[in-house]
């Protein structure tokens, strides 16, 4: 029998999405703290058409912001895995990194573990040449994960999407490329 993912890390498997994931992700996109530096929660539409746009990239690029399970409970964590971004800024078009898991698996290293496994799928197998992640400078957590996985700053700029909402529209956008994800390892 064929593996469900299309890669794993030691303790993550990454898949594109299926129908039994949308009411779990339209939980974890409308916990408040899960969504602390977004400008407010998903509505379970706007969740549902960003699976939808997911699923479509992942068929389409072989990448997208994957839906993730914890391999020993088989259970889904949430998300973590690459994006196109093309909102107006210096570095875009551009593929992001992000991640958002349940409250319920933070602070387990669930979030840098599958960053690292998402970067080498991206150099090794997808052969891309550089990757952008960006976070408000509120968000330390995000941060330190960026500087973890051995990204580094790029710059600080205003979010266009944000400008609404001023104690998020600072922004810090970090970068890795193949050759500084080479002398990671």
């Amino acid at each position: 029998m064929s593996s469900p993912f299309l890669f794993t890390s030691e303790r993550l498997g990454f898949r594109n999405w299926k129908p039994s994931d949308v009411d779990l992700m339209i939980e974890i996109s409308a916990d408040e703290e899960v969504m602390e530096f977004f400008p407010y929660v998903a509505t379970p539409e706007q969740t549902r058409v960003f699976i939808e746009r997911m699923t479509e990239m992942c068929d389409k690029k072989h990448y997208c912001y994957f839906a993730v399970e914890e391999l020993e409970s088989r259970e889904f964590i949430g998300f973590i895995g690459l994006c196109d971004q093309n909102y107006e800024a210096e570095f875009t078009p551009c593929i992001d990194i992000g991640w958002r898991l349940s409250q319920k698996y933070w602070g387990k290293g669930y979030a840098t573990e599958g960053a690292k496994k998402c970067l080498e799928y991206t150099f090794r197998t997808l052969g891309l040449n550089e990757i952008y992640s960006t976070a408000p400078t509120l968000n330390k957590k995000s941060i330190s994960i960026m500087e973890k996985i051995g990204m580094k700053k790029h710059l600080e700029f205003r979010h266009e999407r944000l400008k609404e909402y001023q104690h998020l529209e600072s922004c810090l956008c970090y970068k890795i490329d193949s050759n500084m994800y080479l002398y990671t390892d």
